[in-house]
């Protein structure tokens, strides 16, 4: 990454976080001046979406901007900021569906919740305490999105552009949500339905609906939005798939949960997906009887590792992310995209696709 494409995006990663520690300062304020029971909601949101974070969303939104010849004011640096929020309201929701124990080594918010019930030796029943919090943390963390967006200050004009982007950014998420859990359900596992949640779960929100919310916020053509259709979809399915490897494969020093979490979780992902299809008959009783087990050992991740190697399976995902990403970046050659912009989008291809997190 150059000295000043890196500078730019630490930058705008810095102005992010101002814009984030401020809003939550003031609604942490509000939450207090309605219940002091309330903080420990205040305390658990500002922890999870401040303490750490690629800000991917906000670099992709700040690129989109950039690209199509445009400027980041403070309003801007508020408007694209409120993507983090839709991020953790997503995050959230995704650890309590999965029932994942950590995020970013600390407690899921479920979790942290649960253990609140138990510490605190409150009536009722501790898991059922930690889910309802956790519905509502992430609900909150939705609207949150959308009053920092409303409350941005951008103007009229830009507020209506970017809107329909912003409301169906959020449908789009909420379908691949579903897809996810629904995967879960299937009696087999299937190459094109797995990519089909990659695309809407993660990737569009990560990359593609960013880059047109920055777009909009610019005033960017049709034809230039388009161009950032044909680099954001690919890509975003290459971020996904590599969250698939690191989610089997990951060092959990860096991650923040457990080695082989998703082989707890039983994650149909496209790696397992392509690993059912070309394992042997025992490798496929060992698959069946281990994957989803929330209960394995290391012993037993290390083998279900083992079956995912032999199979070709983790070195196939490795190279479709590699064709993913060489596809995203031919869609730079569009003569609309300002050479800065061209900068920062090949130097976040690399930032999304590469990352050990």
């Amino acid at each position: 990454m150059s000295s000043a494409t890196k500078s730019e995006l630490q930058e705008t990663r810095d102005g992010v976080e101002i814009e984030l520690t401020q809003f939550m300062r003031e609604q942490s304020s509000y939450l207090l001046s309605i219940s002091p029971e309330l903080h420990p909601v205040s305390s658990a949101l500002s922890s999870f979406l401040l303490d750490s974070g690629k800000r991917l969303r906000p670099l992709f939104a700040y690129a989109g901007i950039k690209s199509a010849g445009g400027s980041l004011t403070p309003a801007k640096t508020k408007a694209i900021s409120s993507l983090e929020l839709l991020q953790a309201c997503a995050l959230i929701h995704d650890d309590l569906m999965d029932g994942s124990d950590t995020r970013r080594g600390k407690p899921s918010i479920h979790r942290h919740f649960e253990s609140i019930h138990v510490q605190d030796a409150l009536e009722g029943f501790a898991p059922a305490y930690g889910l309802a919090s956790a519905v509502l943390l992430g609900d909150l963390a939705l609207v949150w999105s959308n009053q920092l967006l409303n409350t941005s200050g951008i103007s009229s004009d830009e507020l209506r552009r970017v809107m329909p982007i912003f409301d169906e950014m959020r449908v789009e998420l909420m379908a691949g949500q579903f897809l996810d859990i629904h995967e879960q359900t299937q009696k087999n596992t299937d190459l094109a339905r797995s990519m089909t949640i990659a695309r809407y779960k993660s990737g569009k929100y990560t990359i593609q609906r960013p880059l047109h919310f920055g777009a909009s916020l610019a005033g960017a053509s049709e034809e230039l939005i388009n161009s950032y259709t044909n680099y954001g979809i690919p890509l975003g399915e290459a971020f996904q798939l590599r969250d698939d490897l690191l989610g089997v494969f990951g060092d959990p020093s860096v991650t923040g949960k457990p080695a082989g979490d998703d082989l707890r979780e039983g994650k149909r992902t496209a790696l397992i997906a392509i690993t059912m299809d070309r394992a042997t008959n025992g490798q496929l009783k060992d698959l069946k009887s281990n994957f989803g087990d929330p209960n394995l050992t290391s012993e037993q991740v290390n083998l279900l590792q083992e079956i995912i190697i032999s199979t070709g399976a983790a070195s196939h995902i490795e190279s479709m992310i590699k064709e993913l990403t060489d596809t995203s970046l031919a869609a730079l050659k569009h003569g609309g995209i300002t050479p800065v912009g061209i900068n920062l989008l090949t130097e976040l291809a690399i930032l999304a696709t590469n990352r050990k997190i």
